[in-house]
């Protein structure tokens, strides 16, 4: 019997996505993952801003660097590129129908910049009540900073993220990822299938308005909640604030990480390590005891762990139920199993380079599965067909378009 096909979550829904750079791009991804149908549009020539944001470039089949750089191909599969100038009044026009003709549109604009060509909320909305317009800015569509441009490294700096990163009196340090970028583009995804279902039950579209500052606010979490609650800022180095031992430890030939979080674990830590007396040490015995008492207690602990290598450590904290692990190298991931085992490299191929990988989607669905149907896109791949399938223009009417550097 053959097995039933599944289908994709949001299978048939169109997305319009005016983004660049980084968050509203990883937006667009993750609904394409999804399922969704999403044409960005690109200005002609250039592109996408990230296409040429390196060092580091992509390579070809031979090992030698193309001029385009590995960011782009981070944020930008399963799109169709089409390059429309919508500066000029013929190429905006065609935007709105295309529009007029889908779900969602995805914009990363500054407040106001989009009015000027007929594709803000408003316009758009007045012919089609159903779109859904999801807005990725700096600091919103409301506020003062609203007409400020926004990008990770500052978010993280004025969101207060760089102030508790870092060890105490290292002085302001960011995290290594884009992190307000992830999490803005996670939000948006999470916004537009919020009215998605809202549509559905109502058969009304909303705007939807994502900050990258109030993204980056809200993760700070446990960090917000002690200022805001008791006044007391936390520095969120290796160390946990809240739970000890918790952190990097070295080890003879290494470093490793050992997250303890009751005392039922840091009994079995002691015992690992040859300290049963840490059990009834006042100093230790409780969680609150062994955060006020730290320093002690890892200069202790970096003692005894010196003694032998990581690899050993790790087999006896894994036997014994600790949480416990290596820190790992970006180069080491490349043959780690579990990352494989859950398919969180994609690899596409590409006559460019042989193929370009990608980090996979973390969302496992059992009934509607993630779909790599595209590779990133080439600047403007797919305008011709775009504008063919989706507006019915003539080889000839796209050919006149291209002649007048409208696409």
């Amino acid at each position: 019997m053959q097995a039933e096909k599944k289908g994709s979550a949001i299978e048939g829904i169109k997305v319009v996505d005016l983004t660049r750079v980084i968050a509203g791009p990883l937006a667009g991804q993750i609904l394409a993952d999804l399922g969704a149908d999403v044409i960005k549009i690109e200005r002609p020539g250039t592109g996408d801003d990230v296409r040429h944001l390196g060092p580091p470039w992509l390579k070809d089949s031979a090992g030698r660097f193309i001029d385009e750089a590995t960011y782009f191909s981070a944020v930008n599969r399963g799109k169709r590129s089409a390059t429309i100038d919508f500066s000029q009044s013929a190429g905006a026009a065609l935007v709105r129908k295309l529009i007029s003709r889908a779900d969602v549109v995805l914009e990363n604009f500054r407040p106001g910049t989009l009015s000027r060509y007929g594709l803000d909320y408003a316009s758009l909305a007045a012919s089609n009540p159903r779109l859904i317009y999801c807005s990725v800015t700096g600091f919103g569509q409301t506020g003062p900073l609203r007409e400020r441009a926004g990008y990770d490294f500052l978010m993280q700096g004025m969101a207060g993220v760089m102030s508790v990163t870092g060890k105490p009196g290292s002085g302001p340090t960011r995290a290594g990822l884009p992190i307000a970028d992830y999490a803005a583009g996670l939000t948006a995804a999470l916004g537009v299938l919020a009215a998605l279902n809202f549509r559905h039950v109502t058969g009304r579209g909303q705007a939807v308005d994502v900050a990258l500052f109030d993204c980056q606010v809200s993760m700070l979490l446990n960090v917000f909640s002690a200022w805001f609650n008791s006044g007391v800022q936390i520095q969120q180095a290796n160390d946990h604030p809240s739970a000890c031992p918790h952190g990097v430890f070295p080890t003879a030939d290494g470093h490793i990480i050992i997250a303890t979080m009751s005392d039922a674990q840091f009994v079995r830590v002691a015992d690992i390590l040859g300290r049963p007396e840490w059990h009834a040490d006042p100093r230790f015995a409780t969680n609150g005891n062994r955060v006020a008492h730290g320093a002690e207690l890892v200069e202790s602990m970096s003692r005894e762990l010196e003694s032998r290598g990581s690899e050993y450590w790790l087999r006896e904290f894994e036997a014994a139920n600790i949480p416990a692990g290596p820190i790992n190298q970006i180069s080491e991931l490349s043959d780690h199993p579990q990352l494989h085992a859950r398919e969180m490299v994609v690899s596409f191929p590409d006559p460019r380079t042989g193929d370009i990988k990608a980090a996979g989607n973390p969302l496992k669905l059992s009934e509607s599965p993630v779909d790599y149907r595209l590779p990133p896109p080439k600047l403007g791949q797919h305008t011709a067909a775009v504008l063919g399938e989706e507006l019915g223009l003539s080889a000839d009417e796209i050919s006149t378009l291209r002649a007048r550097s409208i696409i």
